[in-house]
């Protein structure tokens, strides 16, 4: 007789058959031989037994044919899947949780902090694979599925939460009452939200916390540094809760359902919470808060905060402000719910039509009007909510059984999905093998059966959801204050007439934009305060908006903006206190995508253009890479630097956009401060890259790299718009053969994947947006070289095999990063190739030929497009490369990175006419400008367009820049200019085949 548990041998016959009996024959096999690894004993004999047993093969059949990662689950750790058949599913969830439920810690230095990461994410891959089957078996209902997860989750938090404050006690930051007990009287508070709060997790949950501290609780050696000291704790439970390592990962967390996230650190004060909710809460957060429950950390604080914050939530009197406000809400799920026909194929059961998320608005909601006078309402699980609703008459008894039944086979479809590949999906397979798959897994005939099932219980919470305060007339939206043009659903026709008088091509989005606002659409518009103040700003942001060079992308742009605070009444105010602080951010809005997108991640910025400093210099590269140096040296890991350094640049873009938009500095100070910028932000993230990548591949002896800006970041010359040309160069040892590290590489190798990976800490997005687009083609051999050159090859290189067009790129190099004397070293190959001695013939043959070649490719006739126009920017960057490269064998002073300057140089070495180098100066500055304001304030390419073909702003604002109250004048002017350095640039290239 076969030792398996008695319980899995009175389910053997419902279990869900195996999708794919082939996976499922394989993980079998797989197992059987992780088991005869195993040292000899009973126990590994019983398991062996049970395995090949038909009852043991059947029920691992039902896993493994189903889920490929509960497989590996199992294969990965026999010893505890002995336990979990052996022992049934609720002694071994005690056994999976024991390591975690010691409420007494010894002392941290007896524990190994990886040691503590380590344990988490075993008891999790042993408490999700015996809830998992638990489920499967059908052993235990969903109620008690969600309870087992949510319990997981408690214990957790609750000793990683004890593992820090110990530490932080051993390390004299805190000083704990009780070191046994690290929890009690700590005054941390770590509050679970959502389905954490209310112990109702899915299978492959994030969890949302909220992390709050008492510092009247806390006693600690650094009262001053409470507050930073109590963040990095946080932050470490988050890494130690979230981090993929080895083993896998415990929960993946996010704390941005705390007061301002965006705004605030993770950790606050009980006291900055509390004036945060009593001032600026809104029902969103109210509703959150429904579900709010402390987790880990100081118990008896944790009760005073949230029986302190009761108020807020639930209030006595019907509250008809948040009647309107569910309203909206409502509004917005109807409108992201889907097409009017349900589709199971690709239908999301969580946001879809008749999802979790309708059930649980069903209930919320109730809560939020009623709770108030009846406290019996205050449920934090969604099925008790339900039934005390009906207890209380506010539902039928049959709306409330018919709901709690849909929302717990929805959930089990939900841990279904979720098990195949411990993936947080919401969303059936869109095809027919993917449908078949889940179908089979909850144990249906077919996949029709399973359609029809899941059809029905979406069907019964629509209808349901669909009654949930059906719209009527409501005289409270009605006299609320404001422009009333804009309410209600038709547009008004004297509004949209007004709106293509301001300027707007698409007035009835515009109006339609406006309207939402008005219904709060976005949480900054929640509260009426801030409907009112904004409101009164609606006709001057209008002008504003209708005053840039893109009226409608402006507005737009600055809904998208409005859409990312988490409240409006602060910044509404600043505006309406502030309207100059208006006018630039509509300058921006309109006139600026790029700094209009950072500005919208970063609003709390808009304090810091207030500030007079905001409007001084630029501060030069040296301070630049000090700052961004220190900022990324204290970020806590890499992904932190990659987005600190996001948001340095960004902010730091913003500036420079503004003092461009607002003529603060000519624009040569504006594209030295923009390659400022970039080359400080390589600098500091190369030094940050490379110690990432040591961590792996340890050091080369003797090694050095440097990196190389060429092009328009040599020469200081970008625009908000320009790629990085970038050229990296190494040395070592002659004696280094490879690096130091545990996956040690030979030095071209390591250099090259160094450089890829500094390429990717520049290019790559993130949640703070993206740096630079990286070009590497001026290397060595292009495309056909290794990313990085060996300083040999690359003295080699330009001794035997460069061209003379790689030559003029390099009369544009500058060292951007690298010790000063390797930098010295390929600053001598780079003199060494410009000065050289050349047949003067074939240099300008050569020149020409080039110049030629690029004229076929970039042929234009529109003016806009300076660069490539004939008489443009490449045409006096060729005259003074040629210049360069003819004579610096006789005078290498002439060399300079800066076109501008190597103007200057070549006029006073008397090389160039000194008309004609006053000309070219001149021109050079206008057409920068032209081209910095044009790739500022306009996203892709001009596409051959004319002057008149811009938006009337964006006309005027060329105008200015030439001193032209006429467009057309400004276009004439340019092609004027245009024709005059052509000019001189045939005088100097004579009959040489220029194109």
């Amino acid at each position: 007789m076969t030792k398996i548990h008695a319980k899995y041998l009175g389910v053997l016959d419902q279990l869900p058959d195996p999708y794919d009996c082939e996976r499922a024959d394989i993980g079998i096999k797989r197992l059987i031989e992780a088991i005869q690894k195993l040292p000899e004993s009973d126990t590994n004999s019983d398991l062996l037994e049970i395995v090949q047993s038909p009852d043991g093969s059947k029920l691992l059949a039902s896993m493994f044919g189903n889920s490929p990662f509960l497989t590996q689950a199992s294969v990965s750790d026999p010893g505890f899947l002995s336990t979990l058949l052996l022992q049934g599913p609720d002694e071994s969830y005690r056994r999976a949780l024991s390591p975690l439920k010691c409420s007494k810690i010894l002392s941290i230095r007896t524990i190994v902090p990886s040691q503590t990461a380590k344990t988490l994410r075993m008891v999790k891959r042993r408490a999700a694979l015996t809830i998992a089957l638990a489920d499967i078996a059908g052993l235990w209902t969903e109620p008690r599925v969600v309870q087992a997860i949510s319990e997981l989750a408690d214990s957790s938090i609750s000793h990683s939460v004890k593992h820090l404050l110990l530490q932080a006690h051993e390390t004299g930051t805190l000083i704990l009452p009780d070191p046994g007990d690290p929890e009690f009287g700590s005054g941390y508070i770590v509050l679970g939200m959502g389905k954490l709060g209310a112990q109702e997790l899915n299978y492959s949950s994030d969890i949302d916390l909220i992390v709050v501290y008492d510092p009247e609780v806390i006693s600690t050696t650094a009262p001053l540094k409470l507050q930073q000291n109590l963040v990095r704790l946080t932050r470490n439970l988050i890494q130690l809760l979230s981090e993929r390592t080895e083993d896998g990962y415990v929960f993946r967390t996010d704390l941005r359902l705390r007061p301002d996230p965006s705004a605030t650190p993770l950790a606050i004060s009980v006291e900055a919470a509390e004036g945060y909710y009593e001032g600026l809460g809104q029902n969103w957060e109210r509703a959150a808060m429904i579900k709010a429950r402390q987790v880990a950390g100081d118990g008896r604080a944790g009760e005073r905060f949230l029986e302190r914050l009761a108020p807020f939530v639930w209030r006595k009197n019907l509250d008809f402000a948040t009647i309107q406000d569910i309203h909206a809400i409502k509004r917005q799920i109807n409108a992201h719910r889907g097409a009017d026909t349900m589709s199971v194929e690709g239908h999301n059961v969580k946001l879809g039509r008749g999802g979790i998320r309708e059930v649980e608005f069903f209930v919320q909601t109730q809560q939020l009007i009623w709770g108030g006078k009846h406290p019996e309402l205050r449920q934090i699980k969604t099925e008790d909510a339900l039934r005390m609703f009906a207890n209380k008459g506010l539902i039928a008894d049959s709306t409330a059984k018919e709901l709690v039944d849909a929302y717990w086979y929805l959930r089990k479809v939900e841990h279904r999905l979720q098990m195949i590949a411990d993936q947080q999906t919401h969303e059936i397979p869109p095809d027919e093998e993917g449908l078949c798959h889940i179908a089979t897994f909850l144990g249906n005939k077919n996949s029709e059966e399973f359609r029809e099932t899941l059809t029905g219980y979406l069907i019964n919470v629509e209808g349901h959801y669909a009654q949930l305060f059906e719209e009527h007339s409501d005289p409270a939206r009605e006299i609320t204050p404001g422009n009333l043009i804009f309410t209600g659903t038709d547009d008004d026709p004297g509004t949209l007439q007004t709106l293509r008088q301001f300027g707007f091509g698409d007035a009835s989005a515009v109006a339609d934009i406006i309207r939402n606002w008005h219904r709060g659409r976005h949480r900054a518009m929640r509260t009426e305060r801030a409907r009112q103040i904004l409101t009164d700003l609606v006709p001057q942001l209008l002008a504003a908006f209708g005053d840039s060079p893109d009226p409608d992308g402006a507005l737009r742009r600055f809904d998208g903006f409005l859409s990312a605070l988490p409240s409006g009444i602060q910044i509404f105010s600043l505006f309406r206190e502030n309207p100059s602080l208006l006018k630039v951010v509509a300058e921006v809005m309109g006139s600026a995508p790029r700094l209009a997108g950072h500005l919208g991640r970063r609003p709390g910025l808009l304090d810091y253009v207030l500030e007079p400093e905001f409007y001084g210099a630029i501060p030069d590269e040296q301070t630049l890479e000090r700052e961004i140096r220190g900022i990324l040296a204290a970020a806590p890991d890499f992904e932190t630097c990659l987005n600190q350094s996001r948001i340095w640049a960004g902010d730091r873009m913003l500036q420079v956009g503004i003092h461009a938009l607002r003529r603060l500095a000519p624009w040569s100070n504006i594209s030295a401060a923009i390659s400022n910028i970039a080359g400080s932000v390589i600098s500091a993230l190369a030094e940050q890259v490379h110690a990432e990548f040591s961590k792996q591949h340890g050091r080369i002896s003797g090694g050095r790299w440097m990196v190389l800006g060429m092009g328009k970041l040599g020469g200081r010359e970008m625009t908000p718009s320009s790629d990085l040309d970038l050229i990296v160069i190494y040395d070592h040892d002659a004696g280094a053969h490879k690096s130091d590290g545990k996956k040690s590489l030979a030095p071209g190798q390591y250099y090259s994947r160094l450089t890829k990976r500094l390429i990717n800490s520049l290019t790559a997005p993130t949640a703070e947006g993206n740096l630079f687009e990286v070009d590497m083609r001026l290397r060595p051999s292009g495309t056909a070289g290794p990313l990085a050159s060996h300083i040999d090859a690359f003295t080699k290189y330009h001794d035997e095999s460069s061209w003379a067009w790689e030559h003029m790129a390099l009369a544009k190099a500058r060292a951007i990063s690298g010790n000063a004397e390797f930098i010295n070293q390929v600053n001598q190959v780079i003199e060494k190739t410009l000065t050289r001695t050349r047949e003067p013939i074939q240099l300008l043959a050569d020149v020409a030929g080039m110049r030629g070649r690029i004229d076929k490719e970039h042929r234009t006739d529109s003016i806009l497009e300076i660069k490539y126009f004939r008489g443009g920017i490449v045409d006096i960057e060729f005259i003074v490369q040629y210049l360069q490269l003819r004579h610096a064998a006789d005078h290498p002073s002439i060399l300079c990175v800066n076109t501008a300057s190597a103007l200057k140089n070549l006029a006073a070495h008397k090389l160039l006419d000194h008309s004609d180098a006053e000309l070219l100066q001149r021109v050079l500055s206008i057409f920068q400008s032209i081209q910095g304001h044009l790739r500022l304030t306009l996203e892709g390419q001009l596409d051959g367009r004319s002057l008149l073909m811009l938006p009337k702003p964006l006309q005027r604002s060329l105008a200015d820049l030439g001193d032209f109250s006429i467009p057309e004048d400004l276009e004439v002017f340019l092609e004027t200019l245009a024709t005059r350095v052509f000019t001189v640039f045939k005088k100097i290239f004579g009959d040489a085949p220029a194109g």
